[in-house]
């Protein structure tokens, strides 16, 4: 692609109109023919590495408006907001998408939903892809993503890489930063959602009102005009969601208890998992999901109104509810112990994932509910206390130990949650605080061990050691006589 293609409405002297071969945000990435985004960050700014840039062959600058080129013998393109622009030339680069494109974004609930969305389709028959924690997940293969929303030039890369392999559905995970920093502004997305907002992301987000902003920018922003915006009618922040799909003049779906659209009637625990009863457009229906807890029950009503929205039959995305699975790492049911005891995986890391795991499972606890968590360091450390509070309100027995302490005193890190659960265990070991936790369950008591999910390692400083928590129960529980369900 020529530059003067790729930079389509901007000028560009014949002279400077080479074939562009590549982009990137990162000059160690720099080849030959690419164009370099240069963006002032948090860490480093790129702005400092434009002459090592054009050394290594770079054929064009994007950056902001506020730097002046010195070097002219390659073409500078300094924009009001770069990052947004990045995201177009991403798009207009690689130039395809899924023809079904949806995205959902929310404190928590955007792992579950993207699966839901995938599995829904792909019961349906259609060829579907997830974009985000899990990684990039297709019916043949999982690749493992850095990141829950990928920078745009690997985002679009990935999504290339997917129609090209025949994928015509696809759903991506929005997180705060990756809305923040406009990673999703070159998609075409047919309809987007919004599950909930709680306490997250204070280390990045100046406040609770930027969180909210960010979070807004999927509707107000990125949602494409014809699109639809699949909203959670039950959050305090609703009203909010709403108004920025009213004043784009989108179509909006609500669901939840107070949903217009999809209503969550009534909801009964099973062996398998819970028995709904949902209106739909106006049609009742009900589904025996095979998912535990309320809150997965509202994704599954999330995922639904995302494969409407977007275009899905919904009498047919209803009837594939029942063929859904659990999501890796999300109130996952790992062991049972000889006594009967549950031994669960979730990925809840914050105070409202883990008040909604823990009060999500106190109806299929007979016996006493155990917890073990901690808490990830260089991360918001208001938290920390709120956590170590709702363990204490919540569970019966609590354990407090290492989740990713990274650059922090790990000592610390527990300190500052025990301190509202003077209760707790303190075992730093997450091994053997785990082995210490099902070592004490009792006839029909559940252990929920939070805040990794289905994580593969342990990121202790720089290095990141390999640490599973599902595979750790498993072992220890297989030691002692129980099984291992998934």
């Amino acid at each position: 692609m020529r530059l003067s293609e790729l930079m389509k409405g901007r000028e560009v002297p014949v002279v400077h109109d080479k074939h562009v071969k590549g982009l990137t945000a990162d000059s160690r990435e720099v080849l030959p023919g690419f164009l370099f985004a240069a963006f002032s960050g948090a860490s480093a700014d790129g702005r400092n590495y434009i002459e090592e840039a054009t050394h290594k062959g770079a054929v064009a600058i994007l950056t902001d408006n506020s730097y002046v080129p010195e070097d002219s013998s390659v073409p500078c393109f300094c924009e009001e907001n770069p990052r947004q622009m990045l995201s177009t030339l991403a798009a207009r680069f690689y130039g395809a998408q899924p023809e079904t494109l949806c995205a959902v974004t929310g404190t928590n609930g955007k792992t579950s939903v993207a699966f839901f969305v995938r599995a829904i389709w792909h019961a349906i028959g259609l060829e579907a892809a997830s974009v985000g924690t899990l990684g990039v997940v297709t019916s043949e293969a999982t690749t493992k993503l850095s990141y829950t929303t990928p920078e745009p030039v690997l985002l679009h890369k990935t999504l290339t890489y997917l129609v090209g392999h025949g994928v015509t559905h696809a759903v991506l995970e929005a997180s705060s930063h990756g809305l923040d920093q406009y990673r999703l502004d070159g998609t075409t997305l047919k309809s987007a959602g919004f599950t909930n907002l709680t306490r997250d992301h204070l280390d990045y987000h100046i406040s609770s009102e930027e969180y909210l902003q960010a979070k807004l920018g999927l509707i107000s922003r990125v949602l494409s005009p014809d699109g639809t915006a699949v909203l959670n009618a039950d959050s305090e922040v609703f009203p909010a969601f709403a108004r920025a799909a009213k004043e784009r003049s989108l179509r909006m779906l609500s669901y939840g208890r107070s949903g217009e659209d999809i209503r969550l009637i009534d909801i009964t625990p099973i062996q398998s998992g819970q028995h709904v009863k949902i209106e739909i457009m106006g049609d009742l229906h009900e589904i025996d999901l095979p998912v535990t807890g309320e809150f997965q029950a509202m994704n599954t009503l999330c995922a639904l109104g995302l494969v409407i929205g977007a275009g899905g039959d919904p009498a047919a995305a209803a009837r594939a509810l029942p063929k859904i699975t659990n999501v890796p790492g999300r109130l996952e049911l790992v062991s049972i112990l000889p006594n009967n005891a549950a031994v669960y995986v979730d990925y809840a890391h914050s105070p409202d994932a883990l008040e909604t795991v823990l009060e999500a499972v106190r109806v299929h606890a007979k016996g006493k509910i155990h917890v073990v968590f901690g808490c990830g360091g260089d991360r918001d450390k208001g938290k920390r206390p709120e956590m170590g509070r709702i363990a204490d309100l919540f569970a019966d027995h609590v354990i407090v130990t290492d989740d990713n302490p990274r650059n922090e005193d790990p000592s610390q890190i527990r300190a500052e949650i025990i301190v509202a659960c003077p209760q707790a265990r303190n075992i730093p070991d997450r091994f053997d605080a785990i082995e210490h936790a099902i070592d004490g369950l009792n006839t029909d008591d559940l252990l929920v061990i939070a805040g990794k999910g289905h994580e593969e390692g342990q990121v202790i400083g720089k290095e990141t050691i390999p640490f599973d928590d599902k595979k750790v129960a498993q072992e220890i529980v297989q030691k002692r006589g129980g099984k291992n369900v998934s």
